[in-house]
């Protein structure tokens, strides 16, 4: 047996023989005593919170874990995301920009989010932003890892539903007010994070009314600093092939040897790399060198703003129906200048005998190498972008007799994106470097050499003479979406066959979904300082000392470009019909979905067995549009995409005595293809980096939706009011996973004099996998400490999770050739969570770490001798919070974040030789006030 699974299995049964006698010994009366009786001990604070977490789990019927916000306007960190990786099975990963961005579920990013439980989403998308909603508007998030039929069936790895505040919530008037600063180290600024709830309830005449009102704006400077070490190709050695140059890159076809390919690029594992492995080049095995083509550093960075609201009206006119009005509005903006310094470091002209490359022990990878004459450009780059959502709903609730309830609601949600990209290149040959694609870590080292016959310092990288303006690219887009649905659910209480209660439930939903965008270039040739001062940007004290790198580099200001982009525009002579967005896919979707499911509740072996069993049906067609936009005039195409499910879901639960519960569940879930892999044209991106073919992409207008099965075994002890140790046992079963298939293909472009070979990548459902794993644990506040520890707990996880993945192969002709087995992306194997707590007399404190193993992140584009998995190291935070109250109404917050400046790591399989990407990241410290009336 696996020992992470040994593991998991002594604790569960520990946890279950430790309560043994405990159960044996309760009275019948306590035995049988229902969730709904059991008392709860009323606190505040964090164990408070912890408390009312623990409640929300304990009493539902799915596997659901929980935060709480410690008060009103306090949820616990500066986004919903960061939150939420301290709940078991939750990991977070895709940090930048200040932040963190993604969430996966026991691995899996598919994540459906609900708002009140209204499913949401951003422009043409599927999801929503988590990180675009405030926390402060927050009054608690359900993390649903089991699904009954009367929740929406999509998202394979589970449902996040976000319940905001609302007037009927509090007894009376309501006011609170929180205004914090927080610093971004990197960046250097002190940003603004503020928010107002002001909620008040009466009685009159027509019956009690409530209003709330919920503002909150953040704001937020970051600076990411990422150098990286670029694609792996083949090179000649020293003793080339005939017709060939040493260290000259070997082409994938070549007329010197034949128009057949001399080596398949895109390979699982990459060509490979064991000293003196061998090419056919002209019939004779012949050795060759795997190097980098380029080494990059990129200098992040910008400032976003998150303005939200949130109105919520209430009516009751009486014990039997209340109304619910409420309007919902997140908002985005950004702006976000990428300062680029990249150099090619693939040039074989000038090979200095003496000076030979440098290789990893028993490999034949290049560690170290001189370039004569490489070619290099800065870029510029600036993206102004920003989202308005809105959602919309009215519902009501109404008691038709003491058995027989009835709920409604109309929501309508309206969600547009939109973004501008500015990038200007320019570029210099230089007289030679040397480089070291690994000289500590991970971070590869450049150094930039003076050319003896010339005065020129060619390490000033600031040198505006030094550098030709040339590309100007000039891209823009827009992304909208909007829904209206509708909802009507049912309760009946009933006694009969075991059965308490039956729920149904119908739900229509009208989906449209647009995409347009626009792109130019053009090229203007001429020095750097032969344009305008402002149109420089000089960045300084890149990567804090902690790489052998170029600390500053001159860029064109993207900031300069923008405020000044007609002039741009006419000096590069961008006609003016390729500045005004063109439409790519106009999408009408509408779906229908039935569910009827039962609560049951009985005895077994003198314990409460009890349980839920549901049904829901689902269908949905979308009647699609897609422009090809590249051919003039532009294609048009159409197409339909239906699907229909039948998704079970079967939840018991057996109390093995009054705070323990077993738990057993089987469900199905879905996920639906985005909107933008169902496009059924082909679109050819030109070889930008001679490796001599280009890439081409499209979609599938027959994709399928995925499918899910899902078990969960669950043990839960809930040993004192505040304190509960549970593990789980689950196992996924993903059937059609959308997965691209690769290909060669000719394509002879407009401006092309003949056919090129371009590598095609279309989406089909053609890979399954397997997801299994535990989940554990503990949130413990001790008893009978001394005085001065009194108030301290702990709030602890771990994740363990075995995956599989069959990823099909294919030839260089396209063929299908059978499958590779590979981890699932995304999902680390063990993942940990620790928060220390200390709470006492209005004080509370909080230590969290987080650690997650190593993962499969993404495949790299197939155009490269490199693998093509691209895997994260092991990431960690450690992050603390405290707050104090000064009086009953006033409290002081301090927090901060990545507190040891975690350096993030990227790599292709095969962690030392084959290292990629290092990303620094800012600490944040924050000092808020917080004020309630």
């Amino acid at each position: 047996m696996h020992k992470r699974t040994q593991l998991a299995s002594a604790v569960l049964l520990a946890l279950s023989c430790n309560y043994s006698f405990a159960a044996d010994v309760e009275n019948e009366q306590a035995a049988q005593e229902s969730e709904e009786n059991v008392e709860v001990i009323v606190v505040s604070g964090i164990r408070g919170s912890l408390n009312k977490a623990l409640n929300v789990k304990r009493q539902a019927y799915q596997v659901v874990d929980a935060i709480v916000a410690e008060d009103i306007g306090k949820f616990p960190d500066n986004n919903v995301v960061e939150a939420l990786q301290r709940v078991t099975g939750i990991q977070v990963t895709d940090r930048g920009a200040g932040e963190v961005n993604t969430v996966s579920i026991r691995g899996l990013t598919d994540v459906t989010t609900t708002v009140n439980g209204r499913q949401i989403f951003t422009a043409a998308g599927r999801n929503v932003a988590l990180a675009d909603i405030p926390a402060a508007l927050l009054e608690s998030v359900d993390v649903f890892k089991t699904r009954s039929a009367s929740q929406v069936g999509s998202g394979i790895a589970g449902q996040i539903d976000i319940n905001t505040q609302r007037p009927f919530n509090f007894e009376g008037a309501k006011v609170v007010a929180s205004a914090r600063g927080i610093y971004q180290e990197q960046a250097e600024e002190l940003d603004p994070n503020v928010s107002l709830l002001a909620s008040n309830r009466w009685e009159s005449d027509f019956g009690e009314f409530g209003a709330l009102v919920n503002v909150s704006y953040a704001e937020t400077s970051y600076r990411d600093q990422n150098i990286a070490a670029g694609a792996m190709v083949p090179f000649m050695t020293l003793n080339p092939a005939d017709g060939f140059g040493q260290l000259e890159r070997i082409p994938t076809t070549d007329g010197r040897v034949s128009e057949e390919l001399i080596w398949q690029p895109g390979l699982e594992n990459g060509l490979p790399y064991q000293s003196g492995s061998t090419l056919d080049i002209n019939g004779v095995p012949t050795e060759y060198y795997l190097s980098r083509d380029a080494v990059f550093g990129n200098d992040f960075t910008g400032n976003r703003e998150r303005p939200a609201a949130n109105i919520s009206l209430q009516w009751r006119p009486n014990n039997d129906s209340q109304y619910t009005f409420e309007a919902f509005y997140n908002g985005y903006r950004n702006e976000s200048f990428n300062s680029l310094h990249f150099t090619f470091v693939d040039w074989w002209g000038n090979v200095d005998p003496e000076n030979p490359p440098l290789l990893f022990d028993g490999t034949n990878i290049i560690k170290e190498r001189y370039v004569s004459a490489p070619y290099g450009f800065n870029s510029g780059d600036l993206t102004v972008s920003k989202t308005d959502s809105y959602v919309y709903a009215l519902g009501g609730e109404w008691n038709i007799t003491d058995d027989f309830k009835l709920a409604s609601e109309i929501y309508y949600q309206d969600s547009e994106f939109e973004s501008q990209f500015f990038a200007m290149r320019t570029d210099r040959v230089a007289y030679g470097l040397n480089v070291d694609f690994n000289d500590n870590d991970g971070l590869p080292s450049l150094e930039y050499l003076d050319n003896p016959e010339t005065e020129v310092n060619e390490a000033d990288l600031t040198d505006t003479t030094q550098w030709n303006v040339a590309q100007l690219y000039d891209n823009g887009g827009s992304s909208k979406g909007d829904a209206l649905t509708f909802t009507l659910d049912g309760e009946l209480y009933v006694d009969s066959f075991g059965f308490e209660k039956i729920s149904f439930g119908v739900r229509y939903d009208n989906r449209g979904a647009t995409d347009a965008t626009r792109e130019v270039d053009g090229f203007l040739g001429q020095p750097l300082s032969t344009l305008d001062e402002g149109l420089t940007s000089i960045n300084e004290g890149f990567f804090d000392g902690q790489a052998n790198w170029p600390s500053t580099w001159a860029v064109a200001n993207g900031y300069y470009i923008y405020n000044n982009r007609d002039y741009f525009r006419d000096l590069y002579g961008f006609p003016d019909d390729q500045l005004v967005l063109e439409t790519t896919f106009d999408i009408e979707e509408k779906s229908y979905s039935a569910y009827v499911q039962g609560d049951f509740s009985t005895m077994l072996f003198g314990r409460e067995f009890d349980g839920q069993i549901g049904l829901r049906y689902e269908d949905a067609t979308a009647d699609m549009t897609f422009f090809d936009i590249d051919q003039v005039p532009t294609a048009v195409s159409t197409a339909e995409n239906s699907s229909t499910a039948w998704l079970p879901s079967v939840v018991v639960r057996y109390h093995l005595g009054e705070d323990l519960i077993a738990r057993a569940a089987y469900t199905e879930t879905i996920r639906r293809p985005d909107f933008a892999q169902l496009n059924s044209f082909i679109y050819y991106q030109e070889d930008v980096t001679d490796i001599g073919y280009g890439t081409a992409s499209g979609g599938n207008p027959d994709l399928e939706p995925v499918e899910s099965k899902n078990f969960d075994l669950t043990l839960e002890w809930y040993f004192a009011e505040d304190s509960s140790l549970y593990g789980t046992w689950f196992k996924r079963d993903i059937e059609g996973f959308v997965y691209g298939s690769n290909r060669i293909v000719q394509y002879q472009g407009p401006d092309d004099d003949a056919p090129y070979p371009y590598i095609l990548s279309q989406p089909d459902n053609s890979s399954n996998g397997t997801l299994d794993g535990w989940e554990l644990g503990l949130v413990y506040f001790p008893e009978n400490l001394p005085d001065w520890l009194n108030g301290f707990g702990v709030q602890a996880s771990a994740t363990l999770l075995d995956s599989n993945q069959k990823l099909p192969t294919y030839s260089e002709t396209g063929e299908f050739t059978g499958y590779d087995t590979r981890d699932m992306f995304g999902v680390s194997k063990e993942s940990y969570s620790t928060v220390l707590i200390y709470e006492r007399e209005g004080f509370d404190m909080r230590l969290a770490y987080v650690w997650r193993d190593n993962f499969l992140n993404n495949y790299e584009a197939a155009q490269f001798a490199n693998p093509l998995g691209v895997y994260r190291r092991p990431e960690q935070s450690l992050d603390f919070q405290l707050s104090y109250d000064v009086t009953e109404d006033f409290m002081v917050t301090f927090d901060g974040t990545n507190l040891t400046e975690e350096m993030f790591h990227t790599y292709y399989e095969y962690p030392y030789t084959h290292n990629s990407g290092n990303s620094l990241f800012s600490r944040t410290f924050a000092l808020g006030l917080r004020y309630s009336f």
